[in-house]
């Protein structure tokens, strides 16, 4: 592929750790975002723009090589904001794609999709162990994520791969994270396997690091050429000497979702941890 790659949320946690690592693999992030990319790297382009405007997203995607879609409220929020804000710019980053000739997009999916799944008690979970289950609204535009990413792949003959990144943060910062850690690093592996696996079609997998105490089989993700190289484990013993040990029957850690899958943690409360 030539051209470069079109980020959406270029301005995000993960945007901002992949203008820093994809070019070091030598792609040249051109970013999309309402608001400025205020520190700019040598080589990236910029688009100031709303991810839910298909033409300013399709004007973005002309010369693209690739669309890596991260735009969306990273948390829960009101069902009108999820499915204006991530809905429909997971829609126009496909469409555009489509319309610019754009034939790859990799898209932030996440474990919430699934997120009232039981947490296995033995073995790994693989994602078709994990069908559509989603743990709030946020969860909802990730299987609607993955949903209109089947129909660009099938319909218009798109690669599609999904992403069901656990908790992407510089480091983890509970004991459930020592399972669902996706460091920095591992992002940026992540998402160039991503973009260089030969014809990968539509393709969902898993994104975490490769944690000692992970819930979650990374076999579809290293058939895409994905090699992670860090562990949440080096950072298990400061936490769990301030948290204890994880009790496995709470519900925090007895699904997939954490506490998106608690009773507490519904569309009136925003925030909280992925």
């Amino acid at each position: 592929m030539t051209g470069p790659v079109l980020v959406t949320g270029a301005a995000g946690l993960i945007g901002i750790v992949l203008r820093g690592g994809l070019p070091e693999r030598g792609w040249v992030v051109r970013g999309l975002d309402v608001v400025p990319v205020t520190d700019p790297r040598p080589g990236e382009e910029h688009v100031v723009g709303d991810a839910t405007d298909l033409a300013v997203v399709e004007a973005a995607a002309r010369g693209a090589a690739a669309v890596v879609h991260l735009a969306a409220i990273a948390t829960e929020s009101t069902w009108p904001a999820i499915a204006h804000v991530n809905i429909d710019s997971t829609y126009c980053a496909l469409e555009a794609a489509r319309r610019a000739g754009v034939g790859r997009v990799v898209l932030a999916s996440s474990n919430h999709a699934t997120g009232y799944t039981p947490r296995p008690g033995g073995g790994l979970l693989r994602e078709e162990d994990a069908p559509p289950r989603p743990d709030t609204y946020y969860g909802v535009s990730k299987v609607t994520m993955e949903a209109l990413g089947s129909l660009y792949a099938d319909r218009y003959g798109l690669d599609v791969v999904c992403l069901r990144i656990g908790s992407a943060f510089p480091r983890p910062t509970t004991t459930r994270q020592l399972s669902t850690w996706l460091s920095p690093g591992d992002t940026v592996r992540l998402v160039d396997a991503a973009l260089t696996a030969p014809s990968p079609g539509f393709r969902i997998v898993w994104g975490v690091s490769a944690n000692t105490r992970t819930w979650w089989d990374l076999t579809a993700a290293r058939a895409l050429g994905y090699e992670p190289a860090d562990d949440a484990e080096v950072y298990a013993g400061d936490l769990i000497a301030v948290h204890g040990e994880p009790d496995l029957a709470d519900p925090v850690h007895a699904r997939v979702g954490g506490e998106y899958a608690t009773p507490a943690f519904d569309a009136d409360r925003v925030g909280g941890t992925a």
